[in-house]
Parts: structure tokens; C-alpha cells; sequence
């Protein structure tokens, strides 16, 4: 019988906030006025985990959730089969029929091919309707009661493309949307995201859809006050050190110290989602207290200044100053592309 091996502790973790995530969904839903909001967990819930944020948000009772595919939709089946609608947002291929006919998530049909590949199965389904973001979605000229015939439709939706702005799409988009709801047959309607939702009344319809509010994001000022960060990675300091006038330190000596003081090296990089536009930019904390990034983020591996917490050590631990709309000024990158990227390498843990 072979040995049983012993664990290995994570060098870096994200610490995931389960009251900020419901809180974060209730406060959407409460938005949504007469709607009821649902939540995309696509992309592995936002690289969160799929799965414990279904289960956290069933809890709290969202019933519609939205992946981007077969996969995801087969990844939280078991969590939702009976007790939640699940959609399928890149629709169904010939690839995907022999799953998608047995499986109780409904494609979200993109194209007349689509509509036609699933007619006959008989069972329920969306439509997405491209009111001019121009991605996928049945194009409103396409569009008559007759190409449906037969067929049960839940949801008619559209997607806003541009909702975190005030440009006149949003109402362009609005007045097309509406308009082809004449022209598909259906049960509930769907527009807004997360930035749609605070448009206002006019874009919330039945069901709204959030996705990067629900995980901390804020696209729009409206939403600032009742969105909480839900991810903070952290990370063990590995090494410390101190550096003297002159020292250079990390990838191309981009660091070079002008004063004598100590440094910690800490166990996550670029290979953790922790991206390079955070060289010279990042930040972390210890008890509220600010220890900056110095120098270029490297694969594995990332240099801090301990000079506002002098006594911390190798292996104590450090806090991410990850809220997403700070931290996408810092590094120039997407708040979407903040959450989706932290790594794999990265344990995650909720509280």
C-alpha cells in the first residue's frame, strides 16, 4: 500500500468573502426593481469557482444562472438540475447536441442554424437578439413568428454594449430590443448587466443578468456604494532582505534604492494573474498598513517594501490590495480581466 502524501501548503491564496458575494447579488436584485436578478458564472464564476458561487447564491435565492458554454453547463448540473434555469450563452453546435438534448440547461439560439438545429427537439430554449453590439444573436431582419413555430422560449434577451457609458447606444440598443420582441415569441425578457441594471428601470425588463458586480466590479458610479470586494489574493513572504543606496533589485534592475531599507519577496507573479502592469504600481497591506511593489512582477515572484511594517518576516502573510476599480488604475488592466485571471496556482478558501 502506498504512502499517503503529506499536503503542501499554498504560497498564495485568494480569499473569497461569501457575504460580500450575496450581498453584492441582493443589492442587484434590489436595483433591479421589479426584475429579478441572476447571475453569470461563466468563466468559472469569474475564475472564483462555479461551482461554490451557484451553491452561495442559490442560498441566497438567485434562480437563473449564465455560462458561456456545454462545459460550464455540465460543471454546476448536479448543483442546479430541477432547482435553477441554467443558460447556455454560445448557443449549440452539431457538436453539442447529444449532451445538450439530455441536459436540463437551455442554449441561448444565436442564429437562424441554431433555431433550426434545436426546432424539433422539443424541449425549451432562449434567444439572443443582436439589437447592434453585433456578436452573436439573431440580427432583428431575420426575425418573424413563423421561424419559431413550435417552439418553447423562455427567455428573449439582448446585450448591452455599451451600459458602463452615457452614449446614445444604450438607448439605440433599447429601442431595437424592444421593438423585436414583437417578433419572437417568449415567456420572460432580459436586457441589462451589471452596468445595465443601474440605467435604470427602462432596461430591467424580467430577469437582469449581472456578472462583474456580483464579484466586486463597479462600471458605474451608481453602483459604488453597494458593491463589496469579494477577492483578495495574498500572498507568503519568502524571503526578506535589506537593501543598501544603490542596490538594484529584480528583471533589469528597474528598482534601485536610494535609501537603506528592508524588502520582502513574495511567492506569486505574472503566472498568478498578478500581471506586469503592476511593476512600480501594486500594492499590498498589512493590517491597513501600505507596502508597495518595487521594481518589474516577475513569473513567480514579487518585491515589496516593508518599511511601513518593519517587523514582518519570512512567512507571514500579506494582503493583495485588490479592489478592482483601484487596482485596474494601478495596472492599466480591465477589472474583468483582474477577476477572471488570478491563476490556478492560487488556492482559493471563502469565509
Amino acid at each position: 500500500m502506498s504512502e499517503k502524501k503529506p499536503a503542501i501548503p499554498a504560497t498564495a491564496s485568494v480569499r473569497l468573502d461569501r457575504t460580500a458575494l450575496t450581498a453584492n447579488w441582493q443589492a442587484l436584485d434590489h436595483l433591479s426593481g421589479k426584475a429579478k436578478a441572476g447571475a453569470a458564472v461563466k468563466a468559472n464564476g469569474y475564475g472564483l469557482s462555479a461551482r461554490d458561487v451557484v451553491r452561495h447564491l442559490m442560498d441566497a435565492g438567485c434562480e437563473d444562472f449564465f455560462v458561456a458554454n456545454w462545459q460550464e453547463a455540465r460543471e454546476i448540473e448536479d448543483l442546479t438540475a430541477g432547482k435553477a434555469s441554467v443558460s447556455v450563452l454560445n448557443g449549440v453546435r452539431d457538436a453539442d447536441m447529444p449532451f445538450a438534448l439530455q441536459s436540463s440547461a437551455k442554449p441561448v439560439l444565436n442564429s437562424v442554424d441554431q433555431v433550426n438545429r434545436w426546432q424539433s427537439s422539443n424541449r425549451p430554449c432562449d434567444i439572443m437578439i443582436n439589437s447592434g453590439m453585433n456578436r452573436l444573436g439573431l440580427n432583428v431582419a431575420d426575425l418573424n413568428l413563423e421561424l419559431f413555430s413550435g417552439m418553447s422560449i423562455d427567455l428573449a434577451m439582448s446585450h448591452l454594449a455599451s451600459a458602463d457609458e452615457d452614449g446614445p447606444q444604450n438607448r439605440d440598443q433599447l429601442a431595437e430590443y424592444t421593438a423585436a420582441l414583437e417578433l419572437v415569441p417568449h415567456q420572460r425578457t432580459s436586457l441589462a448587466n451589471s452596468a445595465g441594471i443601474a440605467l435604470g428601470s427602462d432596461y430591467h425588463f424580467d430577469l437582469t443578468r449581472p456578472g462583474l458586480a456580483l464579484y466586486g466590479g463597479i462600471q458605474r458610479p451608481e453602483l459604488a456604494a453597494v458593491i463589496r470586494q469579494v477577492a483578495t489574493p495574498q500572498a507568503e513572504i519568502l524571503q526578506v532582505r535589506t537593501l543598501h543606496v544603490g542596490d538594484k533589485l529584480g528583471y533589469n534592475a528597474r528598482y534601485i534604492a536610494k535609501r537603506e531599507h528592508r524588502v520582502g519577496i513574495l511567492a506569486m507573479g505574472y503566472a498568478d494573474g498578478y500581471l506586469r502592469g503592476f511593476s512600480d504600481r501594486g500594492l499590498f497591506r498589512h493590517e491597513g498598513r501600505e507596502l508597495p511593489v518595487l521594481g518589474r512582477v516577475s513569473m513567480d515572484l514579487i518585491a515589496i517594501d516593508l518599511t511601513n511594517v518593519p517587523d514582518l518576516e519570512e512567512g507571514d502573510w500579506v494582503d493583495c490590495d485588490y479592489d478592482l476599480r483601484v487596482a485596474s488604475a494601478q495596472s492599466g488592466l480591465s477589472q474583468y480581466e483582474l477577476i477572471t485571471g488570478l491563476g490556478s496556482r492560487l488556492s482559493r478558501y471563502w469565509v
